[in-house]
């Protein structure tokens, strides 16, 4: 279990962050929901740190350039590990 860390501190980060990307780049909500195939009630709610899908973040993170480093941290943290499929 992670100590010194909430979900719900972690989602309100994440939703900062992307606020933030989105921003430098000069991009409204929309625009942005446009760019990924989304909704602008999605980028919204990512931005204001509500349940979001994990197919929304990484369309976010790649979009901006940081699936590839948050790639590289699931790896670090796995060990890179062979994990048996679930499937």
């Amino acid at each position: 279990m992670l100590i010194g860390v909430s979900i719900k501190e972690t989602k309100l980060k994440t939703a900062e962050m992307v606020k933030v990307l989105r921003k430098r780049e000069k991009l409204s909500q929309e625009q942005l929901a446009m760019r990924l195939n989304l909704s602008r009630i999605t980028i919204k709610n990512l931005e204001a740190g509500k349940n979001a899908t994990l197919d929304t973040l990484f369309k976010v993170l790649q979009y901006f350039d940081l699936l590839q480093s948050f790639a590289d941290l699931v790896d670090r943290e796995t060990g890179q590990q062979d994990y048996d499929s679930i499937y």
